[in-house]
């Protein structure tokens, strides 16, 4: 098997629990951090599947290696392979795709509830998962839904928290944290400075019962990311 291409945007917003899905089942994946210079692939056929996960620039950023991205993600749609995307992956999908990235009307960090968007995309993706379930959550901006995609989760901060078009799976909420990720962000300067609001925790509120709250997070990954997986075995 080809391995899975995992764009890493930023040291701390790695593959996480992804990884570990990955090592589980022994497929191989190739991590290409982004944020040490990494060369971008030159085709997406070289790889099994494309992953982004998350970072703090935009999607709209004059970043060199955003172009290439966007052509990376059209190019394994056009080729059906499985692309997967977390946070500011799930806008580059979006962007690539058509959909247009912005301001989210406030900051969601922390963790919240999402819910299924009801539709055959819901029924398929999501079998085995309650109807509303509890993710985490960093982020200021947010994508649209491009055309001739379904919505799959919305959030009461959020209007669009994912949504899937073939094997392409797009999520602006993570499923991929770990403790090591909450320690990490919540202890950074940005989580120090954070004040709450209804649409964004503290740094101790994120940590708190995070064990708990950790082993839930992975049961929901662990469906989502089957389902997307299936892909390679068809």
């Amino acid at each position: 098997m080809k391995p899975l291409a995992i764009f890493r945007h930023a040291p701390g917003e790695g593959p996480g629990y992804l990884a570990e899905v990955l090592n589980r089942r022994d497929i191989p994946y190739a991590l290409i951090r982004v944020d040490q210079g990494d060369a971008m692939p030159k085709s997406a056929s070289d790889y099994a599947g494309l992953v982004f996960m998350g970072g703090p620039m935009s999607v709209n950023d004059p970043l060199p290696w955003i172009p290439q991205s966007l052509a990376l993600i059209r190019e394994a749609r056009e080729a059906d392979l499985p692309v997967l995307g977390h946070c500011l992956g799930g806008q580059l999908i979006s962007k690539a795709l058509g959909g247009t990235v912005g301001p989210n009307p406030v900051t969601e960090i922390g963790w919240g509830m999402v819910e299924a968007v009801p539709g055959a995309a819901s029924r398929d993706w999501l079998k085995g998962l309650p109807d509303r379930f509890e993710v985490f959550h960093w982020h200021g901006e947010t994508f649209t839904i491009p055309d001739g995609a379904s919505p799959l989760l919305t959030g009461p901060f959020c209007r669009h928290q994912g949504f899937v078009i073939g094997q392409t799976l797009a999520l602006q909420c993570h499923i991929e944290m770990t403790a090591r990720m909450i320690d990490l962000w919540a202890g950074s300067p940005a989580g120090r400075a954070l004040l709450a609001s209804p649409s964004v925790q503290t740094a101790d509120s994120m940590r708190d019962d995070a064990s708990h709250k950790l082993a839930a997070l992975h049961q929901i990954a662990d469906i989502l990311y089957a389902r997307w997986l299936a892909a390679l075995c068809a």
